[in-house]
């Protein structure tokens, strides 16, 4: 039996390290095969396909294969667990189909496996510095570990969610420059499909984007109904639900448009404008706080103090 010193120890992770290292650069050097046939089309319907766009993307080979081995069962396991507690697959395709990410569910939700591990490392750091200043006992700093990788995997989300938000709020602003657009082409004399086209190339917003990827799918074969209704349900705009809504029955019964997006127009403009008044509302009451708390004591102070220093003075 050999006896395991401190030189051997440190030589074994090394080797174990330096032979992950070289099975990576082995794994990099790219396969001498014919391309698949689906390797040769997704270049060519990337804008109308996740799957060709996560098809490019991916590496010719994969950069770890051990691990992944390794570690694939767990982490789907964890993916499994992670999936109801923050929301099915349904909510998370949501968010980043209105966040305007590439990403898939599962992408992820490695993600924020990720962000969970890396709180465990602070926690384990916390843990570590605690247990040295004052002790520390084994339940607790396994309690402080878990708290920190449970705020990576919330903080994930949450700025998941921000983002969505963020973008929807955009969206929303430049919903109405978009109605006047189309106002305007079709006033002039275009299609629907002519007008929706032209928006989504000279726009440079997210909700041209939006549409530009719309238009790629009608001119694939989607029709355009169902193309602008999934991009709605996509979405989740009011705003531009009921824009769908009217040019469905427009389409639908031969109406004209042009008057229907004018005032629709006008009316998004008018709800902003009432969202900006109830935001200026509440900021209103929000700066009562320094005012309260801050200005008026120094104020007050500022006040009473020369006339405390002659009383005092005086006496």
């Amino acid at each position: 039996m050999v006896r395991m010193t401190a030189t051997m120890s440190w030589g074994l992770v090394c080797g174990v390290v330096l032979g992950f290292g070289l099975w990576s650069l082995l794994s990099l050097v790219p396969r001498l095969s014919r391309p698949r046939l689906v390797d040769r089309v997704a270049p060519y319907v990337v804008d109308i396909s996740v799957d060709a766009r996560e098809l490019v993307r991916r590496r010719p080979t994969d950069p770890l294969p051990v691990v992944g081995v390794v570690l694939v069962p767990a982490v789907d396991a964890m993916r499994r667990l992670l999936a109801p507690v923050l929301g099915g697959s349904a909510v998370v395709q949501s968010r980043l189909r209105q966040a305007g990410s590439t990403l898939s569910v599962d992408g992820y939700r490695s993600r924020q496996l990720g962000w969970g591990a890396a709180g465990a490392v602070v926690g384990v750091a916390a843990s570590v510095v605690i247990a040295r200043a004052q002790g520390l006992a084994l339940p607790a700093a396994v309690a402080i570990v878990a708290v920190f990788a449970a705020c990576g995997v919330l903080l994930r989300d949450r700025m998941l969610v921000a983002r969505a938000r963020r973008r929807r709020e955009r969206m929303a602003e430049e919903l109405p420059t978009i109605l006047e657009f189309l106002t305007l082409s079709l006033s002039a004399g275009e299609g629907i499909h002519d007008a929706l086209a032209r928006v989504a190339t000279v726009g440079r917003g997210e909700l041209a984007v939006e549409l530009r990827r719309t238009m790629a799918r009608v001119h694939s074969g989607v029709p355009l109904v169902e193309a602008l209704q999934a991009l709605a349900a996509d979405l989740g705009l009011a705003g531009f639900s009921r824009f769908v809504d009217h040019l469905v029955g427009a389409l639908e019964r031969g109406t004209p448009l042009a008057e229907v997006l004018r005032a629709q127009a006008q009316d998004a403009r008018d709800e902003g404008k009432r969202e900006l008044l109830e935001l200026a509302g509440r900021k209103e009451v929000a700066m009562l706080v320094p005012l309260v708390f801050l200005i008026l004591p120094v104020t007050v102070l500022f006040a009473i103090y020369p006339g405390l220093v002659v009383v005092q003075l005086g006496f």
